[in-house]
């Protein structure tokens, strides 16, 4: 009776829960993701775009990918989210973490199991004493025990929290790994795009070295230029070759690692290509602000839902400090016979009320509650530092952004010049002051300037891409 006092009184007083209470981290105050403002990005909204709420699911939901206006790249990433296994295995551990919460939510409720057996006896004088021995005997029990632990400190519903903050994680997780695997198709879609441009563009430019080398020959045949003119084409064209190789590499490596995200074996994938000029740049990307970015990235909320759970694990090692306080009870049938068992005199019971309160233990539950302590300070550095890199990836792309933008502006200008100058050459050799090889070399400028072109353009929209995902796959205004 003194014992279930004292676990009235324990139970009265559960008016808290030992342990800190978790409190979402301060969002950034910093107002920009640059450190100088960016002159060259005119697909960029000017103002910053911040939304009044956050939902777990709208970023994993968010078709951004659809911006880009193509069909078959909309096909791809469809396939990808269906197909690829890194996606599937998120999704089953989300399940197991969900799984495991229920489980843990269930030891805050009794906990009742049926009960029954049946055994043979036979006492000696060790245990009876002075007392004549009973003679063997068989005996049947049936019937169902109760136990109940008094969460008075709350390190039950600490727990509880904890997992529930894992599922968190792995929900975040699960939107981290969407948008990455809609994103990784994405940038390899555009990589496969530019380098179809990149060689389409550099057979163009080896047909003009082997006109040129064509050219030069005959010339050097007819006696009208030296043999160092001939080594000169067949040097251009040598090195230009060699430029090939490593972009079909290149080409090859891409498409293997498109099928891998797409769930397929490199030689059994079914890759529909898109050309650049099939594609759209995305316009009127907002760039939300670094506080709104906070509470939308998917890996910043993951960080957050692990420091959730690391300052849970301090209040479950806090009240691991405490006396625990149990209740266990049983009601049950026990006779010698099976037809005795259901018989009135068969009854049996027992009530229980037990404490156990840590005296000694080396230290260890005070170094445990050190150590989920310290555990929670890293996950609140870890946090910080993700939330740092994520600004870190905004302001690349924004600033990637910005100066490819000044570069298609100067390629541009290179291209327009390298055309005129072909146009020049050509009227220069209609009118009989220039020869046919240098025709053939203005050209051969004017396509070297069209692959820098090519590039940058790809680039443009390879950074456009990056600079959503880092954004968490924003796509409003576009």
């Amino acid at each position: 009776m003194r014992l279930m006092f004292v676990a009235m009184i324990s139970t009265a007083l559960a008016g808290c829960m030992v342990g800190p209470d978790f409190k979402r981290p301060d969002v950034p105050t910093t107002a920009r993701y640059t450190d100088s403002a960016l002159t060259n990005t005119s697909i960029l909204k000017q103002e910053s775009v911040a939304t009044s709420s956050t939902n777990n699911q709208t970023m994993a939901n968010a078709e951004w990918w659809k911006a880009f206006h193509s069909n078959a790249l909309n096909d791809m990433v469809q396939r990808a989210l269906q197909n690829n296994h890194s996606l599937e295995a998120a999704n089953w551990s989300l399940a197991e973490a969900q799984e495991l919460a229920n489980a843990r939510a269930g030891t805050r409720l009794p906990q009742v199991a049926l009960t029954g057996g049946t055994g043979r006896d036979k006492y000696g004088a060790e245990f009876l004493g002075s007392i004549p021995p009973p003679p063997t005997f068989t005996y049947y029990a049936a019937g169902a025990a109760v136990s109940y632990t008094l969460d008075y400190t709350g390190g039950i519903a600490r727990s509880i929290e904890q997992q529930r903050a894992l599922v968190e994680y792995q929900q975040q997780q699960l939107n981290a790994a969407h948008i990455m695997v809609a994103g990784d198709v994405v940038l390899q879609v555009l990589h496969i795009a530019s380098l179809n441009s990149q060689i389409a563009t550099l057979n163009t430019l080896l047909d003009r070295d082997r006109d040129n080398l064509h050219l030069v020959q005959v010339a050097f045949d007819n006696g009208s230029v030296s043999k160092l003119d001939v080594i000169s084409a067949e040097s251009q064209l040598a090195s230009d070759m060699t430029l090939m190789p490593s972009l079909q590499q290149e080409l090859s490596t891409a498409r293997h690692a498109l099928a891998v995200i797409m769930g397929s074996a490199p030689a059994d994938a079914q890759i529909n290509e898109v050309d650049l000029d099939q594609l759209t740049l995305p316009q009127n990307i907002p760039v939300i602000v670094p506080s709104e970015l906070a509470r939308r990235r998917p890996d910043i909320l993951a960080a957050e839902a692990q420091l959730h759970a690391a300052t849970a694990a301090v209040g479950v090692a806090t009240a691991n400090l405490y006396p625990h306080l149990d209740l266990s009870g049983s009601i049950s049938q026990q006779a010698l016979t099976v037809d005795g068992l259901f018989d009135r005199s068969s009854n049996a019971w027992s009530a229980i009320s037990s404490i156990a309160a840590p005296l000694f233990n080396g230290g260890t539950l005070r170094a445990e509650k050190r150590a989920a302590v310290n555990a929670m300070k890293a996950s609140a550095e870890n946090y910080q530092q993700t939330v740092l890199v994520a600004f870190q990836q905004v302001a690349d792309a924004l600033d990637a952004l910005d100066h490819v933008a000044a570069e298609l502006q100067a390629r541009a200008q290179a291209e327009k010049a390298a055309r005129d100058t072909v146009d020049l050459t050509r009227k220069s050799y209609s009118e009989g002051n220039a020869g046919v090889i240098q025709v053939l070399d203005a050209e051969r400028h004017y396509q070297q300037a069209r692959l820098g072109d090519v590039r940058a353009k790809a680039q443009q929209y390879i950074d456009v891409a990056q600079l959503m995902l880092a954004l968490g796959g924003n796509t409003q205004g576009t």
